[in-house]
């Protein structure tokens, strides 16, 4: 008699508190901008890094166009659509879709074929990219040697030719980090302090940010880590700075979800020019 009068308080408790779920659910439902995406599953997505794409011999940072080529022709067969890093952002925010086989395409160093080779393509194939820049490279080593496909930088025009495409994002790959003598990219040097490196990076995305704001009209929210070299000091000074997604050189693919921080520390897998498309992409897509 006992056992059974406790089953039955304990079942209409469970009842009861059952019915009361479902209705502050009900009730969060009702709130504008409130949605449950715990049961959307994530969306995999392959990042491409490339470099340069030019007539020179391959190289592993190095493609030729008709590799280029031969890579987006072979996504668009088999059924991937490239994706803006605008739509990622905003995908983690609960705006919007992403396609069933999405891909992000990225091209780093900020080389003048990117502008030349590259982009004619990407309007060939109906693709986006992003394309993160060196700010020193683009305000001395283009300037004084401008529009060579084999081995120029962009210039501010040129930077400018690619946002006016409407298929072109600008990314940062540091102001004047891309190096590996004293620093290795935006790394924190062993006997630096924490306030020591936080101004440094920080004055570094602030000087890119600024010129890329005065020459261009746009700030950079991508940021490419030069040789993939972080450290876990660097995330809150570049999500400071207005970085709303870090790109490493790190392999792998993503899981994209709703949650922003997803986006921090995407894997990519660096086009080498020494493989074949089939060879990358069966790489890219497992």
């Amino acid at each position: 008699m006992f056992r059974c009068f406790r089953l039955k308080k304990l079942l209409t408790a469970a009842v009861t508190s059952a019915l009361l779920l479902l209705v502050i659910g009900a009730g969060f439902a009702l709130i504008p901008g409130f949605a449950d995406n715990t049961a959307e599953a994530p969306t995999a997505l392959p990042v491409i890094m490339y470099h340069s794409v030019c007539e020179k011999e391959p190289s592993p940072y190095t493609v030729t166009p008709r590799q280029l080529e031969s890579d987006l022709a072979w996504l668009s067969d088999n059924g991937y659509r490239s994706v803006t890093a605008e739509q990622l952002i905003g995908y983690t925010r609960g705006r919007g879709k992403l396609p069933e086989k999405p891909v992000l395409i990225t091209f780093d160093d900020g080389f003048y074929n990117n502008l030349s080779l590259a982009l004619p393509l990407l309007e060939k194939y109906d693709m986006t990219a992003v394309v993160s820049i060196v700010g020193r490279y683009t305000d001395d080593y283009a300037a004084a040697d401008p529009h060579a496909d084999s081995y120029s930088y962009l210039t501010w025009d040129d930077v400018s030719r690619l946002l006016s495409s409407g298929r072109i994002e600008i990314g940062s790959h540091t102001y004047d980090l891309h190096s590996g003598t004293v620093r290795k990219g935006c790394a924190r040097l062993p006997d630096e302090t924490v306030e020591d490196y936080t101004a440094m990076l920080a004055a570094d995305v602030g000087l890119l940010s600024t010129e890329l704001h005065l020459n261009c009209g746009v700030s950079p929210v991508v940021f490419a880590y030069p040789f993939g070299a972080l450290c876990p000091e660097s995330l809150p000074v570049l999500r400071d700075s207005g970085i709303l997604m870090t790109l490493t050189c790190r392999e792998g693919m993503n899981l994209i979800t709703r949650d922003p921080d997803c986006l921090y520390g995407i894997f990519r897998y660096n086009r080498s020019g020494l493989l074949s498309t089939e060879e990358y992409m069966e790489r890219l897509t497992k």
